[in-house]
């Protein structure tokens, strides 16, 4: 084994440690969004049928009510994306809209 295939079997490795998911958990997580016509996220329906509005999910995200987001400061502004796991269905523009 060279040290390139060395070196990404000890990745794969970490990657079956990486704790469970938001939903694995029992966490409250986004589930469903809704855009704007310009199509920005503006509010978030959490698994438990909780509706947030954009300072609402910042708010609960900060708290560490809601999992599976981050908060990130740009534009003079706090702003919400997805945790950026790899997983496409997940992020936040691919969830259905409510």
């Amino acid at each position: 084994m060279d040290r390139y295939e060395k070196a990404y079997e000890i990745y794969r490795q970490q990657k079956a440690n990486d704790p469970p998911a938001p939903h694995e958990r029992g966490d409250m997580y986004v589930s469903a969004v809704r855009k704007s016509d310009d199509g920005d996220l503006i509010a978030f329906k959490t698994n438990t049928g909780e509706e947030l509005d954009y300072i609402q999910a910042l708010e609960a995200a900060k708290s560490g009510k809601l999992s599976g987001i981050d908060i990130f400061h740009k534009y003079g502004r706090d702003i919400i994306r997805s945790e950026p796991d790899g997983i496409k269905e997940n992020n936040l523009d691919h969830l259905p809209e409510f």
